[in-house]
């Protein structure tokens, strides 16, 4: 999960963290559920995490980048949570008396332009089902860019780099860490394949 930037869907990620804050209540310890990025890089401190997964969302590298993993002139991808579906993924706990500030450094990494839609989802983990926060991305979203076929994939993965590293970076990270935790995804998997032709002349 990476904060793509776009300026095109900028809305007010103030307003967005007090909305979210109302949703927690403060009354118990936080969880946040991780599917991309946040699985190999969460920059925040849990107190405990759990392979957890959600049902009515999927991961999908459908969101344009157009700062960390690209620029305005060639745009790159990072993921998002998708409706349709299922996901696995992690979920993270953290302790109530530090979660609002471990939010706020979330928050400054993940929504900066409030690009995504932050909503409460139930993830069930192996000890029973948490409420957790979830950075979902509307299909309608300017950021949103709909189904992208292998051909301009390629060239995305191919030439796509911004502050952060490449969008090929980004998806091999991502793939990795997923592995090393057992979890499958046929799609990334797919696109692991279809990477392999980045090697290869254009």
């Amino acid at each position: 999960m990476h904060a793509t930037d776009d300026p095109l869907t900028i809305r007010d990620p103030q307003a967005l963290l007090e909305e979210t804050l109302r949703g927690w209540g403060g009354a118990e310890d936080l969880w946040v559920f991780g599917y991309a990025s946040l699985i190999w890089r969460p920059e925040f401190d849990a107190d405990e995490q759990r392979g957890a997964a959600v049902h009515g969302w999927h991961r999908a590298l459908r969101m344009r980048s157009r700062i960390n993993r690209g620029t305005p002139e060639r745009p790159g991808l990072v993921f998002a949570l998708v409706s349709g579906g299922s996901c696995r993924g992690v979920a993270y706990r953290v302790a109530r008396s530090r979660a609002e500030r471990e939010l706020e450094r979330l928050w400054a990494r993940e929504m900066p332009t409030g690009v995504y839609d932050p909503r409460w989802l139930p993830c069930r983990t192996p000890a029973g089902t948490v409420r957790a926060l979830a950075f979902t991305l509307d299909r309608t979203s300017p950021a949103h860019t709909g189904e992208i076929g292998d051909a301009e994939m390629l060239d995305i993965l191919r030439h796509a780099r911004g502050r952060y590293g490449s969008t090929l970076e980004y998806l091999l990270e991502t793939a990795a860490s997923l592995r090393q935790r057992g979890i499958r995804d046929r799609e990334i998997e797919r696109l692991e394949r279809l990477a392999l032709q980045v090697a290869q002349p254009a």
